[in-house]
């Protein structure tokens, strides 16, 4: 996109020298979690500012969350024209306008921008600068040649694009999540390297806006780290959409073939060519850890170059702190929401909370949505978990809306507590919240059976394979005479309790 950067308060008389009072909390990078940190810490009272070299609001705002999602839901309008008539509502020539497409991407992120605004952030006691900072001691930073110093700070400059390695990618003017926003047409050809969510995602959306797709992976499948039969229905429905989809596959270089427009081919092992319009790369995210003077301050990276950090976000510089995608742990907006609110409070508090990672939900937005929390099918098999699964067949709601394909999974241990959890189906992450809260809380299949969910909703996949579960212990070898020895013990109860009167 070309929207203009958020004006920021860039000017010099904001920064004290080195020699004044620091401030309590130095936060670099204003995206989520540097959002999320300043605003916890200037809610304590702490002196905060935050720098920022570009715009406030991050990856999230600007090209990833918002931007994508907005392009989903157009394209889900798209598809669910060109299927209404399987509902008895006949839709003549479904036309996509991606100019008007793109006004709405545009149009959903102007209304969220203010949220993250500089204005929003100075309203809540928070100085922002426009800036780069580069540490230059282990309590000082450098923010374009005025010195700067702070008892405390969170690092929270994120994550980038990954650009792989292959020959004469960088001459084909290749798109990211990052860049893709700024097509002027909808390209007639796409192809996406990268198979995980955002390349399905991006990849679905512009087949059901009319790009011819091609989606390559090198793994053996779509979405290497869900459980395969998530990955099957989400590369089905890929399928149904008209993706191409070609896994296993090892790209070995990328040809431009004309001009200025981006036009070429991708070769892959064993001599196949696929042509394309333009290039998509969706092969990963690297953390932006560098040129920040991370030496000069004593933080550490590991072999990745994310920041190390302990289970309260402590960087080996035990002033400084860090959190989001800059710190390797999950790359979500949740997670760098909730992980730099934790950072903020240990810094400027003197807390010692620590982070949790065992129920950190994640969603892929396709259609159908696919979310999962806590343990998956593969640590089941593993560590002879029970797994208890309904088809969305067997779901009132899923039938209703003709979309039948999903399930709803649990994960249970010996006692019946949830582990884990996967739904795959419409609004996934939505029916997922509860079950997030299972894990978290430690609940078992009976605490989900004994609430009852709204008729008719997806939801029910959930209570379903709960009352499955408990079904299943009731009748298992030994309960019988369980549920006998209590009968009586509560029939003598009754009996003694009627006698005392």
């Amino acid at each position: 996109m070309t929207d203009p950067v958020a004006p920021v308060d860039d000017r010099a008389d904001v920064l004290p020298t080195a020699g004044s009072t620091p401030w309590d909390l130095l936060v670099i990078g204003g995206g989520t979690a540097g959002i999320v940190a300043a605003k916890t810490a200037a809610g304590f009272g702490a002196s905060v500012l935050l720098v920022e070299r570009d715009r406030t609001g991050g990856e999230c705002l600007w090209t990833g969350c918002v931007p994508s999602k907005a392009l989903l839901a157009a394209a889900a309008v798209a598809a669910d024209a060109r299927r209404a008539a399987e509902f008895g509502v006949q839709v003549d020539g479904v036309r996509v306008d991606f100019a008007a497409v793109m006004g709405h991407v545009k149009a959903a992120i102007a209304a969220i921008e203010p949220h993250d605004s500089t204005e929003t952030l100075t309203a809540a006691g928070v100085r922002v600068s426009r800036g780069t900072a580069r540490f230059t001691q282990p309590d000082r930073v450098d923010i374009d040649g005025r010195p700067v110093r702070f008892r405390q700070a969170v690092i929270a400059t994120g994550s980038e694009p990954l650009l792989p390695p292959v020959t004469g990618l960088a001459d084909a003017d290749p798109l990211t999540s990052d860049s893709v926003w700024e097509l002027p047409a909808l390209p007639a050809r796409l192809v996406v390297l990268g198979g995980a969510s955002i390349g399905c995602e991006l990849g679905q959306a512009f087949a059901r806006l009319g790009s011819q797709v091609s989606v390559i992976e090198a793994a053996p499948r779509l979405l290497p780290r869900e459980d395969p039969d998530v990955a099957a229905a989400i590369s089905a429905s890929l399928g149904r959409d008209g993706v191409a989809v070609i896994t296993g596959a090892t790209v070995t270089a990328v040809h431009r073939t004309s001009g200025a427009d981006g036009t070429g081919e991708v070769h892959l092992a064993g001599g196949q060519r696929i042509g394309f319009d333009r290039l998509l790369i969706a092969v990963g995210r690297r953390p932006r850890s560098y040129d920040l003077g991370l030496d000069a301050a004593g933080v550490e990276v590991d072999e990745r170059s994310y920041v190390r950090v302990d289970r309260m976000l402590r960087s080996t510089n035990r002033r400084i702190w860090a959190a989001g995608d800059v710190t390797g742990h999950p790359q979500f907006t949740h997670t760098a929401g909730v992980h730099a609110s934790l950072a903020a409070s240990n810094a400027v508090l003197g807390l010692r909370r620590r982070v949790e990672l065992t129920a950190l939900p994640r969603g892929i937005y396709t259609q159908p949505e696919a979310a999962a929390v806590g343990l998956s099918l593969a640590d089941a098999d593993r560590h002879g978990l029970t797994v208890r699964t309904v088809s969305h067949q067997d779901v009132d709601r899923a039938v209703t809306d003709g979309r039948t394909g999903g399930f709803t999974r649990l994960v249970l241990d010996g006692k019946g507590r949830v582990l884990g959890a996967t739904v795959v189906g419409p609004r996934a992450g939505e029916t997922l919240a509860e079950l997030v809260l299972a894990v978290r809380r430690g609940l078992r299949a009976r605490d989900l059976a004994g609430t009852i969910p709204a008729y008719p909703t997806y939801g029910s996949g959930a209570w379903d394979a709960a009352i499955a579960d408990v079904r299943a212990r009731l009748h298992a070898p030994g309960a019988g005479r369980a549920i006998v020895t209590l009968a009586a013990v509560r029939r003598r109860w009754m009996v003694l309790r009627d006698r005392l009167g």
